[in-house]
């Protein structure tokens, strides 16, 4: 690397940034990446909190098709550095992995830090020159971008950007989505930035309700929204309505009915692990001068927060007939009528549309501005999914990056 080496800007400290830094300086560009916060990594670290789950072990198949809608696209940004690849490169890092029960990918210490500090000790190495409390602004007239520091503001001229700010989702760790009116100001077309793997809200639970369960875990509990094959898994009751794993896993199919028709009703199984049939008879049984809350605990289990449940969303004639109630208990039906605010969700959907970029990931109406990362529109449940894609699509850019300049060099 040397003076005359093509001089790149990345833009954002996260997964994706750091992965198209790495990339472009093994490529022989001097890059200098600048971020807004007093420190890279803050979501990314974050995320880690109660165990680093880096990725995912299943097969090809299902694993892509944990990106809905983009299956096709995000497929094609993990042919070359999928699941297998990331884990390879974590141990380039010194840093072991192991698959869990759930075939979620962590490292052996299950923490973050560890993994970040080595990354970063690397890029050093390597010549990637960052700088923190960097916020960018834009572009001035001449193009050069705008970045904003505690000394004031300054014009960088680079050969070439990578844009990696995140989706709008944690805006105090960084990702505010206020790149979004800086890129359309440009022309380019964004699509609207939407909560995603986030909770929802009901109509408004019942006082009774929410004082005694709001917090409470729903498990063991199965849930179905439409045609789709219900899920396993556990909810939390909020003051507000429901979040957690088994809501995030549906968050799209969920908001997106939301959007089309108002509201989304979804279908609990209380008692999963139990027939029809077998609520039918257990209720049947003869209960004397036991309250209906005795009955459904001695003889199905069923109480505290479930039960709860059981009696915000039934009505009273449901407890008069044994197969009309163990109809309610099999299939509660639960309607959500708002996703929470984007800003408590997780990560984002919406963004840059694949349609506005090239294969390596260059903005066709920006040349030489490319993006990765949640900028990008698309998302994924919990589960490793979303920082492999994030992984893989900094390769991409950076790799498309270096492609590009590469391509106007041998044109002078």
């Amino acid at each position: 690397m040397n003076d005359s080496s093509p001089f790149v800007a990345v833009i954002g400290g996260g997964p994706a940034g750091l992965m198209a830094a790495e990339v472009l300086a093994q490529g022989g560009a001097r890059v200098e990446l600048f971020d807004a916060m007093p420190s890279v990594g803050r979501k990314f670290l974050l995320a880690g909190v109660g165990g680093m789950n880096i990725t995912h072990s299943e097969p090809k198949a299902p694993f892509l098709g944990r990106y809905g809608v983009r299956r096709d696209e995000v497929g094609a940004l993990l042919e070359g550095f999928g699941a297998d690849e990331l884990r390879a490169w974590i141990g380039g890092l010194g840093i072991d992995t192991f698959v869990g029960s759930s075939g979620r990918v962590f490292p052996t210490d299950m923490k973050a830090a560890p993994l970040l500090r080595a990354w970063l000790k690397r890029l050093r190495e390597q010549g990637v020159v960052i700088h923190t409390r960097s916020r960018w602004l834009g572009w001035n007239t001449d193009g050069a971008l705008r970045i904003a520091t505690a000394a004031g503001e300054s014009a960088l001229r680079a050969d070439a950007c990578v844009l990696a700010l995140g989706g709008g989702s944690w805006a105090r760790l960084g990702s505010d989505g206020a790149w979004v009116p800086l890129l359309e100001a440009r022309g380019v077309s964004i699509a609207p930035l939407q909560p995603s793997n986030c909770g929802f809200d009901v109509q408004g639970w019942s006082p009774l309700l929410k004082d005694k369960f709001a917090g409470a875990p729903i498990k063991p509990v199965t849930i179905r929204l439409g045609d789709e094959a219900p899920r396993q898994g556990e909810f939390v009751l909020t003051a507000s309505g429901v979040e957690g794993s088994l809501i995030y896993a549906l968050s799209a199919a969920i908001r997106e009915r939301i959007n089309a028709s108002g509201s989304a009703t979804v279908h609990l199984d209380l008692l999963p692990s139990h027939s029809l049939e077998k609520v039918v008879g257990a209720l049947a049984r003869p209960r004397g001068s036991r309250s209906m809350a005795k009955h459904l605990h001695s003889q199905l289990g069923l109480d505290g927060a479930r039960a709860g449940l059981l009696r915000e969303l039934s009505v009273k004639d449901d407890f008069l007939d044994p197969a009309r109630l163990a109809a309610v208990i099999k299939a509660l039906p639960l309607t959500l009528v708002r996703a929470r605010p984007l800003d408590e969700a997780i990560s984002s959907a919406g963004g840059v549309p694949f349609e506005a970029l090239d294969d390596g990931l260059m903005l066709k109406h920006l040349p030489g501005v490319f993006c990765a990362g949640e900028m990008l529109d698309w998302e994924a449940p919990t589960g490793g999914y979303l920082l492999t894609a994030c992984f893989a699509t900094g390769r991409v850019a950076a790799h498309g990056a270096l492609h590009w300049l590469s391509e106007r060099r041998a044109l002078k």
